[in-house]
């Protein structure tokens, strides 16, 4: 590992990297990608700006079943006291090399479960968790089975991340043409072109809102939780719309869904890190898990934990795997909702509203992906999505309404 580099990031994300550059001195950050990732998402022209990192070191950090290329490829640690996941497909690397390097982590065996869908299914069903019923489906047939037996289902990948081919299969939908869709989806620039076949589950489709759990664990021990509201796209692929910090729920709904994020902790030996666990609210008051990642949550959901408890969580998080522990936070002042844009698919031919959208009320950020000549595509993933609005406001309510209000001034015409 580079000398005088105190901290290592497991994976590139230029908005983590962008927080961390406020956070961290000079030359301090190493970070780790595969070298087809760094290619294709142009990391090293990306990470010049920034004046914490120290290097960026090509490295196999998505071998998830065998870590010890890894281990060897990097060597000791050298000044490295922090290792931090960036994004999903780092989190088994980032804890393999804080366990070998003695540094606070996940631990690699909670890790391991976390990331893979199909191990975590079969722990919760071992401790007795509630999820919806499911299977592993090896073809279309394999779901058509399932959705005769229960009904409408959700085929999802074991390993995946943003939504990437989740699929809401109903009634009367072709089961070989969801399949066909869900296999097919794209993601060469986020993986390396070595790894594994995609595996995939079939769950029972559960009606009631959605919600996630963030909190930050200390040894074992949970510091600091958040409960956070979601939109989904009403449709065959269940893109997130929105979110709200914190979720206005009834205060015995909030504690049931925290006890299960702090007993699914607990039981897959989940040692110092921050965990995004989503859950279902079957009938708005029973927790069902979906899935839960072991890394700072995607989706601005900690901007906007910032904006309504004040601070900053990655700083947190930085502080806590260093051994600093986590600053006490008092309950939130205020509440912070995002709102997605979306469009329909083509090519953009107009984009218009912008200004007036930043000038709203409450708004703390808008932010638009698409140009006039792009190309959108249909809303299957959440890498479909054009943009966002950030709001704030004293409720929840307050906070949600702002941001959709906002998003709608923005108009996007493609043909």
């Amino acid at each position: 590992m580079r000398a005088g580099a105190t901290h290592a990031l497991v994976g590139f994300s230029k908005g983590l990297v962008a927080e961390l550059d406020r956070l961290l001195p000079a030359a301090s950050l190493v970070v780790l990608e595969e070298a087809d990732v760094i290619a294709a998402r142009d990391v090293r022209r990306r990470l010049a700006p920034f004046r914490c990192v120290a290097a960026l070191l090509e490295m196999p950090i998505h071998d998830e079943v065998d870590t010890t290329s890894l281990l060897h490829a990097v060597g000791g640690p050298g000044d490295v006291r922090v290792v931090l996941p960036a994004v999903e497909y780092g989190v088994v690397a980032a804890a393999a090399l804080a366990e070998a390097w003695q540094l606070r982590g996940a631990g690699t065996g909670a890790a391991r479960i976390l990331r893979d869908k199909e191990a975590l299914r079969r722990h919760a069903g071992t401790v007795g968790l509630p999820q919806p019923r499911w299977r592993v489906a090896a073809g279309p047939a394999d779901v058509a089975a399932f959705r005769a037996a229960h009904g409408r289902c959700v085929l999802k990948p074991t390993g995946r991340q943003a939504s990437l081919g989740v699929r809401v299969v109903s009634e009367h939908d072709d089961v070989a043409a969801a399949w066909s869709q869900s296999a097919c989806v794209d993601e060469s620039r986020m993986r390396a072109r070595r790894t594994p076949p995609v595996r995939y589950l079939v769950e029972e489709y559960l009606e009631g809102p959605e919600v996630s759990v963030e909190c930050l664990v200390d040894d074992g021990t949970v510091r600091f939780v958040n409960v956070t509201a979601k939109v989904v796209h009403n449709g065959p692929w269940p893109v997130e719309l929105g979110h709200v910090v914190p979720a206005a729920l009834p205060v015995a709904v909030t504690a049931a869904v925290v006890e299960l994020t702090t007993r699914l902790a607990a039981t897959v030996g989940f040692g110092s890190g921050v965990l995004h666990a989503e859950w279902i609210l079957v009938d708005g008051v029973d927790p069902h898990l979906v899935e839960c990642a072991a890394r700072l949550p995607g989706d601005s959901i900690d901007e906007l934990i910032d904006l309504a408890y004040g601070g900053s969580i990655t700083a947190d998080l930085v502080g806590l795997l260093g051994g600093a522990g986590v600053a006490d936070r008092s309950a939130p002042s205020r509440s912070a909702a995002i709102r997605f844009l979306t469009c329909p698919p083509g090519v953009v031919a107009d984009v218009s509203g912008i200004d007036i959208a930043e000038r709203s009320e409450g708004v703390h950020q808008v932010a638009v992906t698409a140009t006039p000549g792009s190309t959108v595509a249909p809303l299957t993933s959440s890498w479909d999505r054009i943009g966002h609005v950030i709001a704030t406001g004293p409720t929840g309510p307050d906070a949600e309404e702002r941001a959709a209000r906002a998003a709608a001034l923005i108009a996007v015409s493609t043909r």
